[in-house]
């Protein structure tokens, strides 16, 4: 009973000698310009080839309206011809729409190109802070763990940011303090996370 006893004891000094701290990558990238001049090309590029696709969705609409409009006077072979038409350009269409915006396509490739190298530069800068001050375990807050409460003076995010040589800014509400359950992730949704172990 004693050695049991002994053994708790023990074990709880162990965690308790661990030390813990938190980060808000979305909160350190924003505050990263590299990163917000990434972002912006990589939404002009999206919104470029969006452009380019609903044009050739609308050349689309028109060929299968004018089909509509004359197929009471063609003959089956012109039916049958433009109506191949119609069904080989909807498939260039959706095709080009893939290798775009699909997995592996060239948006995710661009996103590789301009955003991963800055993650890889945070998460470095992480795990330096990690080793200097002997933290066992950093939080990423604004990743899916959910943290209900985090005392600010746990929060190394601004630390990071120094550490790479950038001037940390304005901390919004959700900074420190009480987290509602199930809240989304401060300034916007679809940031690649820093995945790394």
């Amino acid at each position: 009973m004693v050695a049991l006893a002994a053994f708790f004891i023990t074990l709880s000094t162990a965690v308790q000698a661990q030390k813990f701290a938190f980060i808000d990558t979305q909160y350190i990238l924003d505050n990263i310009p590299e990163y917000k001049a990434a972002q912006q090309q990589l939404d002009q590029i999206s919104a470029n080839w969006q452009k380019e696709i609903e044009a050739k969705y609308a050349v689309i609409d028109k060929l299968y309206k004018d089909f509509q409009a004359e197929q009471i006077l063609l003959t089956d072979e012109m039916k049958k011809k433009r109506e191949q038409e119609i069904v080989d350009k909807e498939k260039e269409v959706k095709e080009i729409q893939k290798a775009k915006f699909g997995y592996q396509g060239e948006l995710f490739k661009r996103k590789q190109e301009l955003v991963k190298p800055i993650q890889d530069k945070v998460y470095n800068a992480v795990k330096k802070l990690a080793t200097d001050q002997s933290f066992a375990i950093i939080f990423d807050k604004s990743s899916d763990l959910t943290i209900l409460y985090a005392n600010p003076k746990y929060d190394k995010s601004d630390e990071v940011l120094t550490n790479l040589g950038y001037k940390p800014g304005s901390k919004s509400a959700t900074q420190g303090g009480e987290k509602t359950p199930g809240s989304g992730t401060p300034g916007g949704g679809d940031t690649p996370r820093i995945d790394k172990k």
